[in-house]
């Protein structure tokens, strides 16, 4: 009797124990004690399977240091080359008489005539010429001290002052010749290339003042391109470019950066850029668009691919692999984007593994378990996680 009631004492016992150490065990986990030992986790890390990482099809490549020409792409216009434009004036009063270019467009050469011209003081400086020669003729045989000396310094102040008028030495000679003074005076093109400008009519009253013509010699242009702000580190002077066209494909014009502007246009943001270059066959017409290429010298960076980086605007992050499906999220700063890879200034080392393809998902991933845990331990979330 006594020994049944010691085993009936004893399997009471145990079952109290039992009870008791399973309670003890549930209000353990209630207050946040772990059932085992967790390995611990370096802040900012996410750790995902080997199943999802298939499922998400990550892809990685490394950080490394790349060595490559910078390129600016630029759209740019065909503007004149300004220290070849001829603005045709004439130097005296009168009226033109006839006129041999009639049309805006129309090309010239240098020395080619463009009008002609009646001037009463031009008449009248060719009437004294004459009178000079003949004093000079009259003076040839004289005995007296200078006299002939003086005559020859008449005809050639005579000469010089219708050379001001922009009479040419064959004019000149040809008036000395017939010994009569032109009545209308031919003005001839200072330069060769295309009137883009006329204001010359026949029976036209003109001053020295009026504008008659505006010859553009086109043989070489300027090129008026627009760059970044950021970028205007990698433009200098002399620097060479190429100029293409849209409707050419596959040619392309070799130019020379001429000239930077020193002041940033306030609403886009951009640098001007002048670039010089030949024109063969005219190819290039003023106030014409064309694309433009600045190459600079080739420098040593750190890159990884764009896709790498996640730009939220305010930030830049990438994903570094730490090996067993464990993934950093760092912030980096970065450089100018070469080809399809981004120059790394600050924030991660060579030879270092970054997310190339599911970076997207990884940071969804992590977001979702920072949520999570914030939640199941009552703290706030992370300021990076939050979405109010």
């Amino acid at each position: 009797m006594k020994t049944a009631r010691g085993i009936l004492l004893l399997v009471i016992g145990g079952m109290c124990f039992l009870g008791g150490y399973r309670y003890g065990r549930r209000e353990d986990r209630r207050a946040g004690a772990p059932s085992q030992a967790v390995p611990s986790v370096t802040p900012g890390t996410i750790e995902i399977s080997a199943q999802k990482l298939q499922t998400i099809g990550v892809r990685y490549d490394e950080a490394r240091f790349t060595s490559e020409a910078d390129t600016i792409r630029a759209t740019g216009r065909v503007g004149v080359d300004e220290t070849r434009v001829s603005r045709v004036h004439a130097k005296v009063e009168g009226w033109i008489a006839r006129v041999f270019v009639d049309f805006v467009g129309e090309p010239v050469t240098k020395g080619q005539p463009l009008l002609t011209i009646y001037s009463p003081e031009l008449l009248a400086s060719q009437q004294e010429y004459l009178l000079a020669l003949e004093a000079r003729k009259t003076l040839a045989a004289s005995t007296l001290p200078g006299a002939r000396a003086d005559s020859a310094a008449l005809v050639e102040a005579a000469r010089q002052r219708l050379r001001h008028w922009d009479l040419t030495d064959a004019q000149i000679d040809e008036v000395q010749r017939t010994g009569q003074p032109a009545r209308a005076v031919t003005l001839d093109s200072p330069a060769s290339g295309y009137v883009t400008a006329r204001n010359a009519f026949p029976d036209q009253r003109i001053t020295p003042e009026t504008e008659l013509y505006t010859v553009v010699d086109l043989s070489r242009v300027w090129v008026l391109a627009s760059v970044f702000e950021y970028e205007q580190g990698l433009v200098r002077v002399g620097q060479p470019a190429q100029v293409s066209l849209p409707q050419q494909p596959g040619k392309t014009y070799q130019a020379r950066v001429a000239y930077v502007q020193p002041q940033v246009e306030a609403v886009t943001r951009t640098l001007s850029v002048r670039l010089e270059l030949a024109n063969p066959g005219l190819a290039l017409k003023p106030d014409m668009y064309v694309e433009v290429e600045l190459g600079s010298p080739r420098r040593r960076a750190l890159t990884v691919p764009a896709e790498a980086v996640l730009d939220s605007g305010l930030e830049q992050t990438v994903f570094v692999d730490r090996g067993g499906g464990s993934f950093e999220a760092r912030r980096v700063h970065i450089g100018r984007r070469v080809g399809d890879r981004i120059e790394i200034l600050h924030g991660l080392e060579a030879g270092e593994r970054v997310v190339t393809s599911g970076n997207f998902l990884i940071s969804s991933e992590s977001q979702l378990k920072a949520a999570a845990s914030g939640m199941g331990s009552g703290q706030a979330m992370p300021p990076e996680h939050r979405h109010d």
